[in-house]
């Protein structure tokens, strides 16, 4: 079956697009408002202004100045919305009962079209922003991603963080705001999802009467993604912490390599679920850790694969090189049959019970045209799942973890030194 029987796209105006999902039976109806900005279109002196813009559109419009207001308009039917700022998309959504789903349209392209950015309401969401982002340094278990790219991609907006830095986020001004709108909230760089029990000429007409963004496209782009990395690194946060906090991996591929898939395989395989070997290996064998997992991220035009492993001070060298013979056994050995169909099963099912909600839906399709430019059925995904072979596996193993290591340790530690010497830094 395909993402839904009726899956439909339009093209709007302005060079904005529609994709819509009709599915009768359910009770409600998202709509997702995707735009193609995210942080690593900043310049290091507004880090993590594409953030701030999407906490302030929540705070008021004219038709609707405060944010109370804005809440109330989707909470007074019983509804949900929210906002989400990633390396290179921005996401507003929101779920509403199936008949309001014009409500809905009205309240998402109210605040993404006429928000205020009144003074007042960035000076408060400033100091907001500011104790989100000191919350989020005190939590090593987050923090330490943050650590690990920054050593993946140096001195590059990919190795900064989605929020900003306080200096950044400190001195960035309303014109600062007013111009990054500008530039980027544009019909050329927006998609919007629908899905749900939905009319969709109907949705159709709603959204295209919405769409007052400028037409012309004006966004500057982002810098393209660093040359692969020559060496290891090992940064170490010293920090008196109950748990040693870890994270290692290497460069790996972008969302539009074709190899992608067999890296979800692959990261399945190691790190995906409680029969993945690091968690069977790590946890469950060692005893070493409560959470070990592994995960890959993906841009345009580059991508990392990592393991995050929390493990007793005393233990993190241990936890280390089992974590690094574990992928040598994947670089080293093919991965047996039953196992690679494990993996694909475990992918297919997780793939399709992660589309059964509205939102999921609707996101997926927009994140596919958005991104990739081409949406696929959920068949056709699935069919190019199982067409990777376990020789895919081992060859993609050996590009990715042949390359220099790279290695995040926040923890009570006096020297860097053993995890420098664990992957050859």
């Amino acid at each position: 079956m395909g993402p839904a029987p009726t899956h439909c796209r339009y093209e709007l105006k302005g060079g904005a697009r529609l994709l819509t999902a009709e599915l009768p039976d359910r009770a409600s109806a998202s709509l997702v408002v995707m735009l193609g900005v995210g942080s690593r279109f900043e310049e290091d002196r507004i880090g993590g202004v594409s953030h701030f813009i999407e906490h302030l559109f929540f705070k008021g419009t004219k038709r609707r100045p405060t944010a109370k207001e804005i809440a109330e308009s989707i909470e007074g039917v019983g509804g949900s919305m929210n906002a989400s700022t990633d390396k290179e998309v921005t996401v507003y959504w929101t779920r509403v009962p199936a008949d309001r789903l014009e409500l809905g349209v009205d309240v998402l392209f109210d605040i993404v079209s006429d928000s205020q950015l009144a003074p007042a309401d960035i000076e408060r969401e400033r100091m907001v922003i500011l104790e989100e982002l000191k919350m989020y340094m005190d939590q090593p278990q987050d923090y330490v991603h943050s650590l690990f790219e920054r050593i993946m991609w140096p001195e590059h907006p990919l190795g900064r963080d989605i929020i900003g830095t306080i200096e950044s986020v400190s001195s960035t001004t309303r014109d600062d705001l007013l111009s990054y709108v500008r530039a980027h909230y544009r019909l050329p760089n927006l998609v919007i999802g629908a899905a749900g029990a939905i009319d969709q000429e109907q949705a159709r007409n709603v959204v295209e009467q919405r769409l007052l963004l400028p037409s012309a496209r004006n966004g500057s782009g982002y810098v393209p993604a660093p040359p692969a990395l020559e060496r290891p690194a090992a940064l170490l946060l010293q920090k008196d912490t109950e748990q040693a906090h870890i994270c290692l991996g290497a460069r790996a591929l972008s969302y539009l390599d074709p190899d992608r898939y067999a890296l979800d395989l692959l990261n399945t395989v190691l790190g995906e679920g409680m029969s993945s070997r690091l968690f069977l290996e790590i946890r469950e064998k060692r005893g070493l850790a409560y959470d070990v997992h592994s995960y890959s991220s993906k841009h345009s035009d580059g991508g990392y694969f990592a393991v995050y492993v929390g493990v007793d001070p005393k233990k993190a060298e241990e936890a280390v090189h089992a974590v690094l013979d574990e992928l040598q056994k994947v670089v080293d050995h093919p991965v047996p049959e039953e196992e690679l169909t494990k993996a694909f099963e475990f992918t297919k099912g997780r793939l399709r019970l992660g589309l059964e909600s509205t939102n999921s839906l609707a996101s997926w399709l927009c994140q596919q045209e958005l991104l990739i430019n081409e949406v696929k059925t959920v068949d056709e995904v699935i069919a190019l799942y199982q067409a990777v072979t376990a020789a895919d596996l081992q060859r993609l193993a050996r590009h990715v973890l042949r390359q220099p290591l790279q290695l995040a340790v926040i923890g009570p530690f006096a020297s860097d030194a053993p995890f420098r010497a664990a992957v050859g830094a």
